[in-house]
């Protein structure tokens, strides 16, 4: 052990394999089940990208139909559930208020210490549903208002903006929201899947994964990156000042939120989605501003910080594409999380077709040996 190489961060450290999804971080590609995220974002849906994810094929008409409806059925909570999220304190971050609601719906699952392929499996579609509606009904209850009621004629994506914000969204909306979706629902091996795969190792039950999980994306570093790309955004203030603004953080050597990834050396490509569709939702419905600002930025910062390798990554866009869907910015990594549930879900059952071996890394040891002890009063 005193010769052992670290890999700080664990980079580089390969401990399983998986199919669910391919990053070619030098050259920008990022791929589903070999799908291009780009086909995916403007073919499919969020539905049926879970599907992919959970079963690593496409569905047919009457898979996803079938599968579509499951949802559904999962989509309501108990009268109890909401009393008890409305007993939350609103000075929490919501984040923490989405961890302890998953804890809780898994502390009233029967079925919550099952842990067989096939109910994983039912408790994965019923997380994928429930995650909207928790963090739609602990929006609104932060808002003082009631949860809104599950549509079961809309799409998940539909639905979800339904339940934020009380109204049907435009077909613009919906799509944005689709899209978005889909470009967060899975990632590699982030930290926040790690971690549901380090719990999960232990034969915990998914509960407990997905609630640590949770924990994982709350951080600036992972989820919380999109919340710092909007307070970005809003100490900029206006179009006219941003260039002034990147100018004087790049000459102080200072990060420029939303620029730069651990894994791409190239354009994001779930950026350049984004950036696509938020356009088009911004000229739709006059919120053009965020986004102007985030233009000037990008080009502005890509002077200096493109020949580094350094480029717009999802956070960069997903802010203002939130932001234009209505959504407060204390809420856009609870709207992460409600993406991310279908990478985690299908990486716990992956992880569980195989081995599921005990994750147990080493670290090397760095302190003295065989010191005496020294009575306290002595010391």
């Amino acid at each position: 052990m005193a010769e052992a190489e670290i890999a700080r961060g664990l980079e580089g450290i390969v401990f399983t394999e998986t199919e669910l999804s391919f990053i070619d971080g030098q050259n920008g590609k990022l791929y589903y089940l070999g799908y291009p995220i780009e086909e995916l974002a403007e073919h499919s849906s969020f539905e049926e990208v879970s599907y992919l994810l959970l079963h690593k094929r496409l569905p047919t008409a009457d898979e996803l139909a079938l599968f579509k409806e499951k949802l559904v059925k999962n989509r309501s909570l108990a009268v109890e559930k909401i009393a008890s999220f409305a007993s939350y304190p609103r000075t929490a971050h919501p984040m923490a208020s989405l961890r302890t609601a998953i804890s809780e719906i898994g502390l009233f699952d029967p079925t919550e210490e099952d842990t067989s392929f096939d109910s994983l499996y039912e408790k994965s579609i019923s997380l994928i549903s429930k995650f909207a509606t928790v963090t739609a009904a602990i929006k609104r209850l932060r808002e003082g208002h009631m949860p809104v009621e599950p549509d079961p004629e809309l799409s998940h994506a539909a639905n979800f903006y339904y339940m934020l914000n009380g109204e049907k969204p435009s077909p613009e909306q919906e799509k944005l929201l689709d899209v978005a979706l889909i470009l967060h629902a899975e990632h590699g091996m982030n930290a926040s899947t790690f971690t549901a795969l380090a719990v999960h190792s232990t034969a915990s039950d998914i509960y407990s994964s997905i609630v640590a999980a949770i924990g994982a994306l709350k951080g600036p570093r992972h989820g919380g990156a999109n919340e710092q790309v909007m307070k970005m955004v809003q100490e900029i203030g206006k179009p006219e000042a941003a260039r002034g603004w990147v100018q004087g953080k790049l000459a102080n050597k200072e990060r420029i939120m939303g620029m730069g990834h651990r894994v791409y050396k190239a354009l994001d490509p779930r950026a350049v989605i984004l950036k696509k569709y938020a356009e088009i939702v911004a000229k739709a419905h006059g919120k053009s501003t965020e986004y102007e600002i985030l233009t000037i930025v990008e080009e502005e910062a890509g002077k200096v910080l493109n020949p580094r390798g350094i480029y717009p990554n999802v956070d960069f866009y997903s802010g203002v594409v939130y932001s234009d869907l209505g959504i407060p910015t204390e809420f856009f990594t609870p709207v992460f999380a409600v993406a991310r549930i279908s990478g985690w879900t299908a990486h716990i059952l992956e992880y569980t077709r195989m081995d599921n071996r005990l994750l147990r890394p080493k670290a090397k040891f760095v302190g003295e040996l065989d010191r005496k002890y020294v009575p306290i009063d002595k010391r």
